[in-house]
C-alpha cells in the first residue's frame, strides 16, 4: 500500500488525492503549531513559488518537520529512516501519503542521493536537514555535504531555515510538548554557481557550497533564537 502511494508522488505533478491529503494534514498540523507555539514565520516570501528547491532547516526537535511546513503551501517531500515505515501499516501509509519516502540507514548513501535527485528532477521541493540527525544547543554543527552535492548536481537552490524554540518545546528524548514560543526565519535562496562540465560536483565545489550553507544556517538560527526574547 505504501509503495503505491509513494508512486502517486513520484511524478512531475503528484496526483490530486495525494495533494489533497497533504493540504488537509498540513492545515491541521500547521494550525496546531500556530496555536500551541504562537508560531511566527519571517521570510516566507523567499520560498520559491514554483520549481524544485531544497529546504534546509536546522534540526533540534521532532517538531521541526511540521513546523517547516508552515513556510509554504506547496507539498514538501522528505525522507526518513526505513524503520519508521516498519512501525505499523497505518503509520507507514500516513508517512507515504504525506510525501515521505524511506531510505535504508544501513545502505550506501547513493540510494538516498538517487531518491532525492529523482524528487528534485521531477520539480518538487525536498526537505533535507543539513545536520543529519537532531542536534542540541545554539551551534550549527556536523553539516553534511549531501544538500550541497544535490544542489550542484541538479542546479537546484537551497533555502536555509532557522528555527528558534523547537528544542525547548520538545528536546531530544522527551515526549512532552511544551507550549513555548517558536520563531522561524527563512533565508535567501542559495543558488549553486554555474561551473564547467565535470567541475560542478567536485569535492572543492561541494565543500565550498556546504561551508556557505553552514554560515547562513548559523546566522538564521541566531536570528530565530534572538526573536524569542
Amino acid at each position: 500500500m505504501a509503495d503505491r502511494i509513494d508512486a502517486a508522488w513520484n511524478t512531475a505533478q503528484p496526483s490530486r488525492p495525494a495533494r489533497s491529503f497533504y493540504a488537509v494534514a498540513r492545515g491541521l498540523l500547521v494550525g496546531g503549531c500556530y496555536a500551541w507555539f504562537r508560531l511566527e514565520v519571517d521570510g516566507r516570501e523567499r520560498v520559491p513559488g514554483s520549481g524544485p528547491f531544497i529546504l534546509a532547516p536546522v534540526h533540534r526537535s521532532n517538531l521541526d518537520t511540521p513546523i517547516v511546513a508552515s513556510v509554504t503551501r506547496r507539498p514538501l517531500r522528505f525522507m526518513g529512516k526505513d524503520s519508521l515505515w516498519r512501525a505499523n501499516t497505518l503509520f507507514s501509509w500516513v508517512l507515504s501519503a504525506l510525501g515521505g519516502f524511506p531510505v535504508h540507514r544501513d545502505s550506501a548513501d547513493r540510494e538516498a542521493l538517487r531518491r532525492c535527485e529523482a524528487v528534485l528532477r521531477a520539480g518538487q521541493p525536498l526537505v533535507l536537514y543539513p545536520e543529519g540527525s537532531r542536534r542540541s544547543g545554539p551551534i550549527v554543527e556536523g553539516v553534511k555535504d549531501g544538500p550541497a552535492f544535490l544542489a550542484l548536481r541538479t542546479g537546484t537552490p537551497i533555502v536555509p531555515v532557522g528555527i528558534g524554540g523547537s528544542e525547548r518545546a520538545q528536546p531530544k528524548g522527551r515526549r512532552l510538548i511544551r507550549p513555548v514560543k517558536v520563531h522561524v526565519v527563512v533565508g535567501e535562496p542559495l543558488v549553486p554557481a554555474v561551473r564547467g562540465e565535470g567541475r560542478a560536483t567536485s569535492r572543492r565545489a561541494v565543500r565550498e557550497f556546504s561551508e556557505q550553507l553552514h554560515g547562513e544556517l548559523q546566522a538564521l538560527f541566531d536570528e530565530a533564537q534572538a526573536r524569542l526574547s
